[in-house]
């Protein structure tokens, strides 16, 4: 399946997805391709291989990873580690704290966007990157497909027209505002790569602050009928609510622009301006040659794309508690108990005699 029909397919599923139905989330369990290994017989807990060893997770301030984060910390805790409350730290910050010890993993790091975070915090020498959690991920710039018909816009290039930037525009400035990305998660980064590459500073502006206010905004401009032009990512409830291919449509780039020189285009042809990410776990170094059911543990868990949009959609319709995570965890879990378990079996199978 090409990548773009893999996010179209992504789409579909979320349009269709309940939550907690049992024939869904098996078809989705079966599709990270990993075996159901038999539930494993419960351990003495003296026995378990984290037993007395403490875990200090971390993410970033976006609400929407602590689901991804608290199915880390369960199964850990079912290998006898001690989790820790979850603390919220930027992306650059917890790079540095867990190769410092400070920290012990982070399970939203996106390869390769964050690779500059992951080299800055001393690399492979401190840190380990393991396992594909979560993923392919896209992520670039959408417009409303009304005024993308309209106008017949398919490319951001064409915005470095006037014209059709003053569509986009809603403060009065003349040029297209853009709802971006929060200073510190590394697609503010990108961005600003892109307004100089492809020459959109006279034209474009990319607005900043509150993903979560603007977005809010761009949504209600949306619902009044006026053009929209923004960025996003998935997994992530935006395109659940503005859905690509009804409600918007992914703007494509004139070339590939980054700085790591990477060819950000798919195997059709197509490219929105961004490599497509993966989703992988980074642990302290040192802390994971100690503790290699943990390290195993990260390296085969897999959480489907259409479940963690499904939890974040549940959190924007008003459970969006810890209490109201942690069930939803617990569920998840629930109805993925044979996939889980096997998940444990073989993180205990690695554990050092």
């Amino acid at each position: 399946m090409h990548q773009t029909e893999h996010f179209k397919h992504t789409y579909k599923a979320l349009r269709k997805f309940r939550w907690f139905s049992a024939l869904g989330l098996a078809a989705l369990a079966l599709s990270t391709g990993l075996a159901m290994a038999q539930t494993p017989e419960a351990a003495p807990q003296s026995a378990l291989p984290g037993k007395g060893i403490k875990v200090q997770a971390l993410q970033s301030a976006i609400a929407e990873e602590t689901f991804q984060t608290m199915l880390v910390d369960r199964a850990l805790e079912k290998l006898g580690y001690e989790t820790q409350p979850i603390k919220e730290v930027d992306y650059p910050a917890a790079h540095i704290a867990i190769a410092n010890g400070d920290a012990t993993f982070l399970a939203v790091h996106w390869d390769p966007l964050h690779q500059d975070y992951y080299n800055n915090a001393g690399g492979d020498a401190k840190l380990l990157r393991t396992g594909q959690y979560a993923g392919p991920a896209a992520q670039g710039y959408l417009i409303d497909k009304a005024t993308a018909e309209k106008y017949k816009i398919t490319n951001i290039d064409q915005l470095r027209d006037p014209e059709l930037a003053r569509l986009f525009d809603h403060d009065g400035d003349g040029k297209a505002d853009l709802t971006g990305c929060n200073p510190g998660w590394g697609c503010e980064a990108m961005i600003e790569n892109h307004m100089d590459g492809y020459k959109l500073r006279a034209t474009v502006k990319h607005v900043q602050g509150s993903y979560a206010a603007l977005i809010a905004d761009t949504i209600g401009r949306y619902q009044r009928g006026e053009p929209i032009l923004y960025y996003t990512w998935t997994p992530y409830w935006v395109s659940g609510v503005l859905v690509p291919g009804k409600d918007v449509v992914w703007l494509q780039v004139p070339f590939s622009s980054n700085p790591q020189k990477a060819n950000t285009r798919l195997e059709d042809g197509s490219d929105y301006g961004f490599s497509v990410n993966t989703t992988r776990i980074v642990v302290n170094r040192a802390w994971a040659e100690k503790n290699p059911a943990a390290v195993k543990l990260f390296e085969v868990m897999r959480l489907p794309i259409a479940d963690i949009n499904a939890q974040n959609e549940r959190m924007r319709d008003g459970e969006n508690t810890q209490a109201d995570i942690a069930r939803h965890t617990e569920g998840w879990i629930k109805f993925h108990q044979q996939l889980f378990d096997g998940w444990i079996a073989q993180a205990l199978a690695a554990a050092k005699p």
